[in-house]
């Protein structure tokens, strides 16, 4: 079976950004003509954090923030937790699914090339996992 790496799954799928200004109205409408779960957000052209649906549904509506004042650098995640481009998709979904998040920044030389997210996964990719996973329980027994 061919590992398939962040970079190919990336590739051709521009990275979607925002500044840490922008309003959440701004982000979410950008969010929706994407049809996307997340933003990575730049500060130049260095990832400052990442904006999600999550952020969105507990750092604005649960806390009662004004979307159309708030910013997205004051609800972002901050300094997410990045890949290399090299690195097997496999490893990606662990560190996802290990860390209970699902979109996680691709990065190269500290510029983001793209995200991927627990829906690029094919069915041989969640067999990996699977396997992967088995084998570390294993290990640890």
């Amino acid at each position: 079976m061919q590992v398939r790496t962040l970079r190919t799954i990336v590739a051709g799928r521009p990275a979607i950004t925002t500044a840490r200004t922008s309003t959440l109205v701004e982000a979410a409408r950008l969010m929706k003509e994407r049809n996307i779960g997340s933003l990575l957000v730049l500060e130049g052209s260095r990832l400052a954090g990442i904006f999600t649906e999550r952020d969105a549904l507990f750092r604005v509506l649960a806390a009662a923030r004004d979307p159309a004042t708030t910013t997205v650098g004051e609800v972002m995640t901050p300094q997410p937790q990045t890949m290399h481009p090299d690195e097997p998709f496999v490893r990606a979904l662990r560190v996802m699914f290990e860390n209970r998040f699902r979109h996680l920044p691709v990065v190269e030389f500290g510029r983001p090339l793209g995200i991927v997210s627990v829906r690029d996964a094919l069915d041989e990719d969640l067999v990996d996992l699977r396997w992967d996973m088995e084998q570390r329980e294993v290990a640890r027994e």
